[in-house]
């Protein structure tokens, strides 16, 4: 068999797939990077995925797996037998598990479900009914726990014997539990391991950090900054111990919540989209976005249409337009950004709409005047009449107010109504700053007209 590097590695992949040379395959993945694995997942056919997963061990197809997104590994396992999925999904940590099944339709995780162990299942679903951004939703169920009665010489043994059973676990930490996994305490496993072996555990054991299952995401990520802890326990109200949150499950979903965030806000309705995603449904979510846009130009472009005879006379004015809608859109979308940032963190609320509106036209009124100077100042020099220049320069100053004041107000107001900041923000400010934008230069030109035209 010739896996040349000069082959494409999806190339190779099948050809070996296709000779069923299952040696060959293992070690020619194991020599891909992550990177190289996602690159070539996506290369490949449903059937050609299919295939690939079927000629692999559960162990290393799990591998394969966690380097995707997990909406591309669960359009993976919905492509394969439920109980082919339930075999790969066991090899996951149990985060990964419930990440990738919330994933795929109910009907499809309910039956991936049937064909693991009634209580792996059970604990999955429980999982599952946690939304994304809470610690419940974030950890994970395998960590190391002992009775507060047992002695060190009994755990080291334990961890012993069957550290192979424990490859997925945190071994960082060890949680010193009563009856019914009531926390008592956490103990370090270099502390463990250095302690006299009679001791016993619950007196080796100091008190834990904890954090409730209904954590936010945000209040996590405050936490975990105060914290120099790669993990924490997650416990109910009454203290019992139910799963453990790693900093690493903090830091992917703050980085996923940006991403998501980020594509809302260039109109990816549903706030992920990917290329392996059914045609028609993507360009569906597209284009709810980019229609209720042209409604939004052409208001904006109205505003032209008011003001032609005075473009026709001073047509030095096309070219400075779209340089004050875009400045002045470039300093909203500045206050849009600190007002989102504001509202995850929880620093400003709705109620504070007034408050944040004199801030931002305060910054508004400085950078505007600063801005406007600048424009007049260039168009002056460029078309040789200052007139022009007052005109263009106290558009923008007066457009620039505008924007920040929309910028940081809009995502509040919105989030009183219970709508996504996050998508509707930018249409509303780059709308209406374009309509005011046009509409104080070509207003101004207007009223200023035989000074520009002489």
């Amino acid at each position: 068999m010739n896996t040349s590097d000069q082959k494409a590695p999806w190339v190779v992949l099948n050809e070996l797939v296709e000779a069923n040379d299952t040696v060959l395959l293992n070690e020619y993945i194991d020599k891909l990077s992550s990177k190289e694995i996602v690159h070539t997942l996506f290369r490949l056919s449903h059937l050609e995925q299919s295939k690939l997963i079927s000629s692999l061990t559960p162990n290393k197809a799990a591998e394969l797996i966690e380097d995707v997104p997990e909406s591309y590994a669960a359009e993976v396992l919905e492509h394969l037998e439920p109980e082919q999925a339930a075999s790969i999904i066991t090899e996951l940590a149990s985060d990964e598990q419930v990440d990738i099944l919330k994933k795929v339709t109910d009907e499809d995780a309910n039956q991936i479900l049937s064909f693991l162990e009634s209580e792996n299942a059970d604990e999955i679903r429980a999982l599952i009914e946690y939304p994304s951004d809470v610690a419940g939703g974030l950890m994970a169920t395998e960590y190391l726990s002992y009775p507060k009665d047992m002695i060190v010489s009994e755990v080291i043994k334990d961890l012993t014997e069957r550290s192979d059973d424990y490859a997925l676990y945190n071994v960082q930490y060890l949680y010193v539990v009563q009856k019914k996994f009531k926390l008592v305490g956490v103990l370090r496993l270099r502390d463990l391991v250095m302690a006299e072996h009679s001791k016993v555990i619950g007196e080796l054991a100091v008190e834990a950090d904890t954090v409730l299952a209904d954590t936010t995401l945000e209040e996590l990520s405050d936490y975990f900054e105060n914290k120099e802890i790669s993990a924490c326990p997650v416990v109910d109200e009454k203290n019992y111990l139910l799963g453990v949150l790693r900093r690493k499950s903090i830091d992917l979903a703050l980085a996923d919540k940006s991403e998501f965030d980020h594509q809302k806000s260039q109109g990816i309705i549903g706030g992920e989209e990917l290329r392996s995603m059914p045609t028609l449904l993507r360009s569906k979510r597209r284009l709810s976005w980019l229609s209720v846009n042209i409604v939004l130009n052409m208001m904006a472009a109205s505003v032209i249409a008011m003001f032609q005879d005075t473009l026709t006379a001073v047509i030095a004015l096309a070219v400075f337009l779209p340089i004050v809608s875009d400045m002045s859109g470039c300093s909203g979308n500045q206050s849009v950004a600190v007002s989102m940032r504001e509202l995850t963190l929880g620093i400003a609320k709705p109620v504070d709409v007034f408050r944040i509106w004199l801030k931002e036209a305060t910054v508004g009124l400085i950078n505007g005047l600063v801005l406007g100077c600048l424009l007049a100042l260039a168009a002056w020099l460029w078309i040789g009449n200052p007139y022009l220049g007052v005109v263009v320069g106290a558009a923008l100053a007066l457009n620039t107010i505008i924007a920040v004041s929309i910028g940081g107000t809009v995502p509040l107001i919105l989030k009183k109504f219970d709508t996504d900041p996050a998508i509707a923000s930018g249409p509303i400010l780059t709308t209406i700053t374009d309509m005011c934008g046009f509409f104080l230069v070509l207003g101004l030109a207007t009223l200023m007209l035989p000074l520009l035209v002489t």
